[in-house]
């Protein structure tokens, strides 16, 4: 046990470091917990958009959703969502489904909805990305 505590002691650095990091990542999910914010993987947004008829949201420029997007998303730029919310409220009861790129940005737009009272908003965990290493379908069609 000494050999840690001395080697601890050598590289007080590292260890700030590495708890600082802990820190942040612990203050991410509990962040995303207070909001109401909850993430789902691919294969769990698939079942939403299955079984409960789940609207999936896809807050990207225009320029990447031509590129690709889920089937049936509705495009909602990020920038024009918060004046498009009462497209959203149509949804109801049925869960709304956000994401973006790689999940970041889909978290923030989901607090927006939340605040706007939109009470089933799911992110999409690793966003499009994650759908793709899912092997999940991609469509290039308008919606």
């Amino acid at each position: 046990m000494s050999d840690f505590t001395e080697f601890a002691l050598q590289n007080w650095l590292l260890f700030a470091a590495a708890f600082a990091i802990l820190g942040m990542l612990m203050g991410a999910e509990i962040l995303h917990r207070v909001r109401g914010i909850t993430t789902v993987n691919p294969n769990e947004a698939l079942r939403l958009i299955n079984d409960q008829d789940a609207w999936v949201v896809d807050i990207r420029d225009a320029g990447e959703y031509k590129g690709g997007h889920i089937p049936q998303a509705r495009h909602i730029p990020s920038a024009m969502l918060k004046d498009r919310i009462s497209e959203l409220a149509k949804a109801g009861d049925k869960p709304v489904i956000v994401y973006c790129r790689s999940g970041a940005a889909a978290q923030s737009a989901c607090a927006l909805l939340k605040k706007s009272g939109i009470t089933h908003v799911h992110s999409l965990s690793g966003g499009l990305n994650a759908w793709q290493d899912a092997s999940l379908p991609i469509s290039r069609k308008k919606a």
